[in-house]
């Protein structure tokens, strides 16, 4: 009895983390928008952005979600991607990724 009690917790816990911020963003308001037809967190602070795509996708939509994932950021901040956030707060995704970016923003 006490293991599944472990594991439900540890699934609530690991549930709840699904598009929480970074901690460069912490602070930042969420923003949930619809771009290229899929749902995106938007984390917006300063002249930097964090989008985490919501939905899942089939294996031929990951070019449209890298391209939902900028038009989410720049729907969001008004402003244009200059490129990948670098530094210590760059995104530890895999260059690429259709589910995580972090941008640095032009305004």
């Amino acid at each position: 009895m006490r293991r599944v009690s472990i594991w439900i917790l540890a699934t609530v816990l690991v549930g709840g983390c699904g598009a929480s911020p970074a901690p460069r963003f912490f602070g930042a308001a969420r923003h949930e928008v619809m771009a290229q037809g899929l749902r995106y967190a938007v984390f917006a602070k300063g002249d930097a952005v964090e989008v985490i795509r919501l939905d899942t996708i089939k294996r031929q939509d990951h070019d449209r979600a890298r391209a939902g994932l900028i038009e989410a950021a720049e729907s969001v901040t008004g402003c244009r991607v200059a490129g990948p956030l670098g530094g210590y707060a760059r995104s530890p995704s895999l260059p690429g990724d259709s589910g995580e970016a972090r941008y640095l923003m032009d305004c």
